[in-house]
């Protein structure tokens, strides 16, 4: 197993990882690092939640965060993002429903799930403030890395570097005019919206999205020091990702990954 990480938040000495498909005990269309399923899959189709744990041990090994603990959201593809506090401790029930997850607490992990969308971390310069982002397009529009940003500086995160990890690329991100209309009304006369190949579809108002890009003006706007853009493209890249849009919907997730440092 060999996740993907970022050199900027290596620098600053953060555990983390971004998931690639490899090195894990799932089969199926869930082989092998899988890390949860689509929600509309039958219960008998879907990977085991054993599967699944063992998965999450086997990469917080690798990464160095061994022994902690993993936390977690219902992603929604909103803004919301869920503060965890050092001492907190989260009763039984269902998972809060946000996309984004900050933290100062070292003896945990925070963690969202992706097989398409883009996943971003985040640390303070310090490495006592971390926070993991969920980033499809409806949450680029809805602001959640301003919002995660938020959080941190909530928290007393000063400088701030963040991480875009592998997701859709803007060759294989066609959208509707819809789309393209919301992401011009948010990003303005920057939006990156590229011209779509065919010229027929272009006349339909089609277009493809540079999700990565989008996320990337977001947080300097926002503030964050510096930003590393990592190149995999999810749908490109079949032998290292999961994709949902590739697989029509039947495929694993991926995780992005971080915790403060120890």
């Amino acid at each position: 197993m060999r996740p993907v990480v970022s050199g900027l938040l290596a620098r600053h000495g953060m555990p983390h990882g971004f998931s690639t498909r490899a090195g894990g005990v799932s089969g199926g269309p869930f082989e092998s690092l899988n890390f949860g399923n689509p929600a509309e899959l039958a219960a008998e189709r879907k990977d085991p939640p054993e599967n699944i744990r063992a998965n999450f041990g086997r990469l917080l090994a690798v990464i160095g965060a061994g022994g902690r603990r993993v936390v977690q959201v219902h992603q929604v593809h909103g803004a919301g993002v869920r503060v965890v506090r050092a001492g907190e401790e989260r009763g039984p029930g269902a998972l809060p429903r946000a996309d984004a997850i900050v933290t100062d607490d070292a003896g945990a992990m925070v963690c969202i799930r992706v097989a398409d969308c883009a996943p971003v971390l985040m640390a303070s310069a310090d490495g006592r403030v971390v926070a993991a982002v969920h980033a499809g397009w409806r949450g680029v529009i809805e602001g959640v890395g301003p919002a995660a940003v938020e959080a941190m500086r909530g928290l007393g995160a000063e400088r701030i570097v963040a991480a875009i990890g592998p997701c859709i690329s803007a060759a294989h991100f066609e959208v509707g005019p819809e789309v393209v209309a919301e992401f011009r009304r948010v990003l303005g006369a920057g939006a990156p919206v590229l011209e779509h190949r065919d010229a027929e579809a272009a006349r339909a108002g089609k277009a493809f999205i540079d999700l990565k890009e989008a996320l990337r003006i977001q947080l300097r706007e926002a503030g964050v020091a510096e930003v590393e853009v990592l190149p995999h493209c999810t749908v490109a890249e079949a032998g290292l990702f999961f994709s949902h849009r590739r697989e029509r919907g039947v495929t694993g997730r991926m995780v992005g990954v971080i915790g403060p440092r120890g």
